[in-house]
Parts: C-alpha cells; structure tokens; sequence
C-alpha cells in the first residue's frame, strides 16, 4: 500500500501521537478515546507496511519511517491550514487559525494578548501551547505553529525574530528574608544562600547562568524546580531565593509575599521575541498577529504583568 492512499485523519492522529510521544495526550487534544488513537495508528502502518511506533515501557519511541510519515503529516496539515486561510481572506470572513507556541515564563502575558488580538478579530481560531525553551525551539524547528514567543532567539536554526516587549530578571526572596530591606549589595554578598533554579533548557536558566559567569559568581547549593510557580512556592516558603522574571512574580510583589532584592546589575533586562522560519510563509492571520505584537505588544505586557 501507498501513504498517498492514507486518509487525512490518519496522519493528524499520527502526526498528534508522533508529536506528543504519547496516544493519551494525543487523544486528549484531538477528543478522541486512547484505543481510537491506537486503533488509527495500527491502520496506518498496516497501509504503509512498516512500523511507525515502538513501545518502550510508557514511552513511545519514533522509528525511522515514523519521522518521515510525521514530517509528511506536518506539511499536509499545514498546508491545509494556509489554504483555509487563504480562503477565508478571500471571502472576507476574517477566520483562520492562529497556532502560538510561548516558553512557559510568556504564559503570564501571552493570553491576554491572544484574548486582545480575538477581541480585534473576532471569528478567528487560535491554537497556543507553553512548555519550557527545548519544547519551543522543537516546535519551531519542526514548523508545525505559526510563531512562537520566547527570550533569546535560538542558535544554529534559520529564524526571523523580532522584539517587541522588555522581560525584566531579577532575584526575589520571602519578605522576611534577613537581605531583603538591605541596600545595594554585589552579587556575591549571595554566594552563601541557596538558589532555586529551573531546569536546564529553560530560557530563564540560561539567563541566569550568563549573568553569573560574567561576575565570576557560584552560589553554594542549588535547589532545581521544573516550573515557575513551583519556584515562587518553594521561595515563599523560606527555602531559598531564586533568580526570575519579574513578568512571573507581579502578584506576589504586590501582595508583598515576595520582595526583590537590591542586587548590583539587576534587573537583567532581556527581550521577548516573535519568531518564526526564515522561509515560513506567513499566513495574512499571522502577520496581523505579529503587527499587532509589534504595535502594541510592549503596553499590554506591562499593563498585564507590571
């Protein structure tokens, strides 16, 4: 059998299972049940004659032909979508898509700038997943959304990126901290505390490692947490500070459970950007969302975030 003979339903549930390595969250975002998925799957490798999964315990490992059939699933969904666009612009209905991936520290701003941008354009789709920086710049890599919203642009990947809002990183600890009423302090005068610290791969990480290495700086323990609000917990709760984007923490300043302590060389100010492909052709839905972050993108996410 062909692949040309496999129906459109088959490739977006493989492309889904291929994408997530898992059949239930692909079922979980495509509203189907886990054995419909399996069910889809098994029947599209028996038309291709080759096996596309491997089970590995609860992992789901891709072979060979899998990422060729995925990489095929990707750009038939995707030019479907330009073309749904297209159309619709044609008509002059103002619908379409609009697919975002933001890294994790960007979901504190970036709904209230999908929901100000639906309100402009009301009919439209909108498809947004948040994960940390390695996710993203996969998503990005593997063209399969429209635009992503991260820090620093990615190395080694053909990109088109643009600024369009300042992102504040700064040191927060618990308001009872004995540091947090002093005045300006070198950054050393932390190397005895512990730090909370994100995951490796994760845009803030990265920022914070840079600003260290550039003042000689090793605190003495670290403490690694996989998210933002886990970080804000861990510090309210006394266990440590944490080096953050100030976008993540606005609400607790202002309820005063955090407080920001007066480091020499912060805040580090960094860029959010709007990325996508060097080759990627914009649907017109697309880039009225990145003229729209361009020009008014930097007021909303301080009205949002602070």
């Amino acid at each position: 059998m062909s692949l040309k003979h496999s129906s459109l339903r088959r490739l977006r549930v493989y492309e889904a299972v291929a994408r997530h390595r898992s059949y239930s969250r692909a079922a979980a975002e495509l509203h189907l049940t886990q054995p419909a998925v399996s069910m889809q799957v098994r029947q599209l490798e028996q038309e291709i004659g080759l096996p596309l999964c491997e089970q590995m315990g609860r992992r789901i490992d891709i072979t060979p032909a899998g990422r060729e059939v995925a990489d095929c699933a990707r750009a038939v969904m995707l030019r479907l979508r330009e073309a749904e666009d297209a159309i619709a612009a044609l008509r002059g209905t103002g619908g379409g898509e609009l697919s975002i991936a933001a890294v994790s520290t960007a979901k504190y701003h970036v709904p209230k700038l999908l929901a100000e941008f639906r309100r402009r354009h009301p009919g439209i789709r909108v498809r947004l997943s948040v994960s940390n920086r390695e996710a993203v710049v996969r998503e990005l890599t593997d063209n399969t959304v429209d635009l992503v919203v991260m820090g620093t642009p990615p190395r080694g990947l053909d990109t088109v990126a643009v600024a369009f809002a300042r992102n504040p990183l700064a040191i927060v600890a618990a308001p009872d901290h004995p540091l947090a009423r002093g005045r300006r302090m070198p950054l050393a005068r932390l190397a005895d505390e512990t730090f909370i610290i994100r995951e490796r791969g994760s845009g803030t990480r990265t920022a914070m490692e840079r600003f260290f290495a550039q003042r000689a700086f090793r605190p003495r323990e670290t403490i690694e947490m996989s998210s933002n609000e886990t970080i804000k917990q861990a510090v309210m709760a006394g266990m440590g500070i944490s080096f953050i984007s100030l976008h993540t923490v606005g609400l607790e300043l202002a309820a005063r459970r955090l407080a920001v302590l007066a480091v020499s060389g912060t805040p580090v100010t960094r860029d959010w950007y709007a990325i996508h492909r060097e080759r990627k052709r914009l649907s017109p839905l697309a880039q009225a969302f990145k003229a729209f972050l361009l020009e008014d993108g930097a007021a909303l996410v301080a009205r949002t975030v602070g």
